[in-house]
């Protein structure tokens, strides 16, 4: 049985070095960590039969996600295709004003990306703001960028986004659960952004005036429809622990849509809105396919062991490996949902057993993936500096604050979980 099969830990490292190196040479992350676990379980010991059998195995456990994600494209292309996520974006920098701009950039980012859009794609629809305001205020490219990325972040823990919605499948939790137990973090996350970023106004390059589009307002939809998609969501997440009725997230999430796009009056245009949603969480769906069959080798290697010896040998206490998980995790595949999804499907089952709740795990593995999520073999890299037109050189000295903000979260979601065990 390719259950009883177990891969050595050096056939797990290798796989994920493979993997890593394809991705940074341009392969579809899908084909990189497929063809890195296929060479690391040859290498670590399986057959070719066991190998692809174990691939198997763990693509098959993150199917419940994928058909989640997929759903969640209705909510996401309401969102983004109707304009409502402009309209949040632009509300919230205006009543927080210009004098306030880092400030309200990192919000309107949270806001964003916690109501259900990508964490790339809030950047994106923000950004032509964040351009317009440096350039009237005189702030750095790397300040703007970095209160967005910061604001994302934060918001990608408390949000119905496909990384929750892996972390939550995965552990049998409540995905309002999971959204809850990081609103703590992420509030001390958009503050720690804020003050970093007034420390980076006046260093890397400037906005130039070519780069300021006029953002005309068009036909976007009002304030209050716009946040209806949303709100109705949550809602409807939100009974399962509230009142014990269960509205699945396949459910809860395009009804949500829907009823957005209802009450903007767009309900004719509901089918272009949710194949547009459908090509923006394919490609996360089918990256997690991949990240399956990566999970399937790493969960039935030695390599899980060796990172429990490690942590018992250093005497540190069983919980961090849950943040841990996390961070490895989202630095070996550069992303949030496959670091995330990876996390909890490999060490999920042995944290519980060392008698760390369902809860905390999901929420210390989750918050864990923000913090080397941003490393440049992902795409979510290359699409945040490219939003503001910054070169690579520039980009990656950002890297050190966004992981500093990231770790920070991290460390606050461990002492609520694992030292003090308030929730």
């Amino acid at each position: 049985m390719a259950a009883q099969v177990q891969v050595t830990a050096l056939g797990a490292i290798i796989a994920l070095v493979i993997a890593i190196i394809l991705i940074l040479r341009k392969v579809p992350p899908a084909y990189g960590m497929i063809a890195g676990a296929l060479v690391g379980g040859i290498i670590g010991g399986a057959s070719l039969v066991d190998t692809v059998s174990l691939m198997m195995d763990g693509a098959k456990g993150i199917i419940p996600a994928v058909l989640r994600i997929l759903a969640a494209g209705v909510l996401a292309g309401v969102l983004i295709e109707s304009g409502a996520a402009s309209t949040i974006a632009e509300t919230i920098v205006k009543k927080l004003g210009e004098t306030r701009a880092l400030l309200a950039l990192a919000i309107a980012t949270m806001i964003l990306t916690a109501v259900g859009v990508f964490i790339d794609v809030a950047v994106i629809t923000v950004s032509p703001i964040a351009l317009a305001i440096a350039k009237r205020a005189n702030i750095s490219k790397l300040a703007i960028l970095l209160a967005m990325i910061g604001g994302g972040k934060a918001g990608n823990i408390i949000s119905p986004n496909p990384n929750a919605i892996a972390a939550s499948d995965a552990f049998h939790l409540p995905l309002t659960s999971l959204m809850a137990a990081g609103l703590i973090p992420a509030i001390v996350g958009v503050i720690l952004t804020y003050f970093v970023a007034k420390r980076l106004i006046q260093r890397g390059s400037q906005v130039e005036i070519s780069e300021v589009q006029n953002h005309a307002e068009g036909n976007l939809p009002g304030f209050l429809t716009s946040i209806t998609a949303p709100i109705i969501t949550i809602l409807l997440l939100a009974l399962r622990p509230l009142f014990k009725i269960n509205i699945d997230p396949m459910i809860a999430l395009p009804v949500g849509g829907l009823v957005g796009a209802l009450a903007m009056g767009r309900i004719k245009k509901i089918n272009d809105y949710a194949v547009s949603g459908l090509g923006k969480m394919s490609g996360v769906a089918i990256m997690l396919l991949g990240t399956g069959t990566l999970a399937g080798i790493i969960s039935n290697s030695g390599l899980k062991g060796l990172i429990i010896d490690a942590l018992n040998a250093s005497g540190l206490p069983a919980y961090l490996l849950a943040p841990i998980a996390g961070i490895l995790m989202s630095g070996a595949t550069a992303s949030t949902t496959a670091g995330t999804a990876v996390a909890s499907q490999v060490f999920g089952p042995t944290i519980l057993q060392l008698g760390i709740s369902a809860l905390a795990s999901a929420a210390m593995i989750h918050v864990g993936a923000t913090v080397l999520d941003h490393l440049p073999h992902g795409s979510f890299f290359h699409a945040t500096g490219g939003s503001v037109n910054m070169q690579i050189k520039e980009r990656l000295k950002l890297i050190p604050y966004e992981s500093l903000i990231g770790l920070t979260m991290t460390i606050i979601s461990t002492l609520i979980f694992g030292v003090f065990r308030l929730l």
